[in-house]
């Protein structure tokens, strides 16, 4: 007879004995429910809850929910591939009890990511966790490679009480502004206290450009980690939000016009807990793998916008001379290129030196954004790929035959130039396998055809509050 202490595959070994110490020592703390959390692939937050006292039975059975999430639409509605999006079959999700957290911003509350797994016990194919932490073992595997990451996160901060759909920003202070960090001091004070309380160590937090814009800059840790960490912090951000009256926003472009919001990747990669990226013989002091790691993305970087710029409205923010890194350049700490070479303060170069992936905003599936960057990344190792000359200012004012010596063009101004390029590309689609990489393309498409016809403004709108 199988009991609650024999859970099925998918779990792991100790975890029912764990979740249940665990959901005694929760209940004391006064958390009732365990939000279980996992990004679909139109880059949609989705959660299934359960009561503190059923964690024990997660963590053995897993919690249903259908596989047709991985094809829906950043507006709910639903697209097919040959492999999902029918009404048939089941998943379970499995929490990580590692990553299990209570939520300093939502009291009575705690948050765990989850694995998907089939009713049989396998992987879950469409999985972008899953994705990610097989791609990070076969570099560690092929390559002797390990990698820290980090996102930055952008958001708007809007009134909550503004007329329905609109944006009105809590804030009209300047940019980088004394006035606006004032205005609402009260909320990134208490969002501060919440990610101290979860653990999570902020670099920085500070107004930025665009009208109501705030970032916070958190600390690097391994890609899985880091992209549930990503997850985590925007869940903060906006719970923390509405306990103020605020509403937030991490829309590419909440707005049609100006700068958006992104979601920069800082992506470092070590061998035998040396960094590549400093101490070696190539420009910049980067070591031959840094350079061949950088010089795939670079690459990969028309095809790559498929999964780091997944949202028509991405390209509403990707425009030249805003930051955005919009042509195929790399640079030493240039801010236009799409690759920026981050060298970090003289006397801490070996832990802060990174390279720094700018066209990437937090429509983005945090998952297959890494595991699509180290992938693009260890094929240039592979390969021994070298960079071209480096850019310097911004690539926008480079002569047509100098750009086009350094390689440096235009990356898709469009969703639909960005999946053409994807759909060509060998190497991320194996990387992703035939159930994610075709998940990637009909989502994509599927958001193309629901904005047809739609101008910039109407775009905007749509997605404002999806994401």
């Amino acid at each position: 007879m199988t009991t609650l202490a024999d859970p099925v595959p998918g779990g792991r070994p100790g975890d029912v004995e764990r979740a249940g110490a665990l959901s005694g020592e929760l209940s004391g703390k006064g958390v009732h429910g365990i939000v279980l959390a996992y990004v679909d692939t139109a880059g949609i937050g989705r959660v299934k809850a359960v009561p503190t006292a059923a964690l024990a039975s997660a963590a053995a059975w897993g919690v249903g929910m259908s596989p047709v999430f991985d094809t829906f639409l950043a507006n709910d509605d639903v697209v097919a591939t040959d492999a999902l999006g029918s009404p048939d079959g089941d998943l379970r999700l499995y929490p990580d009890l590692d990553r299990l957290v209570v939520l300093a911003g939502q009291p009575g509350w705690a948050w765990a990511p989850v694995d998907r797994v089939t009713q049989d016990g396998e992987r879950h194919p469409g999985c972008s966790r899953t994705f990610l932490r097989r791609v990070v073992a076969d570099a560690a595997r092929e390559h002797g490679l390990r990698f820290r990451a980090a996102f930055e996160i952008e958001w708007a901060v809007g009134l909550d009480s503004a007329p329905a759909g609109e944006f009105v920003p809590a804030t009209t202070s300047p940019a980088y502004g004394a006035t606006r960090q004032i205005e609402l001091s009260a909320y990134t004070a208490e969002l501060l206290a919440a990610c101290a309380a979860q653990d999570v160590d902020v670099d920085q937090i500070h107004p930025e450009y665009a009208p109501g814009q705030f970032e916070i800059s958190v600390g690097a840790l391994d890609p899985v980690a880091a992209a549930d960490r990503s997850v985590l912090v925007r869940q903060t951000i906006r719970a923390v939000g509405r306990r103020h009256g605020l509403r937030v926003s991490f829309s590419p472009a909440p707005l049609a016009q100006g700068v958006g919001n992104g979601g920069h990747v800082h992506l470092s990669a070590w061998r035998e807990g040396v960094n590549l990226h400093t101490g070696g013989g190539r420009r910049h002091g980067m070591t031959a793998d840094a350079e061949a790691f950088a010089a795939g993305v670079l690459d990969r970087l028309p095809a790559l916008t498929a999964v780091t710029a997944p949202s028509p409205a991405s390209y509403l923010r990707l425009k030249p001379s805003q930051w955005a890194g919009v042509f195929t350049a790399w640079g030493l700490e240039t801010r236009e290129c799409a690759l920026r070479l981050v060298r970090g303060t003289a006397g801490r170069r070996a832990e802060q030196a990174n390279l720094e992936v700018k066209p990437v905003d937090l429509a983005a599936n945090p998952y297959l954004a890494l595991g699509c960057l180290i992938a693009a990344g260890l094929a240039g190792v592979a390969s021994g790929a070298a960079l071209p000359e480096e850019t310097r200012g911004d690539p926008v004012r480079l002569a047509a035959g100098d750009a086009a010596a350094r390689g440096v063009r235009r990356l898709p101004v469009s969703l639909a130039e960005a999946v053409a390029a994807f759909r060509t590309d060998e190497v991320l689609r194996a990387a992703l396998g035939p159930v994610l990489a075709d998940a990637v393309t009909a989502v994509r498409q599927g958001e193309i055809d629901a904005v047809d016809g739609l101008d910039d403004g109407r775009v905007a709108a749509a997605y404002r509050w999806a994401y």
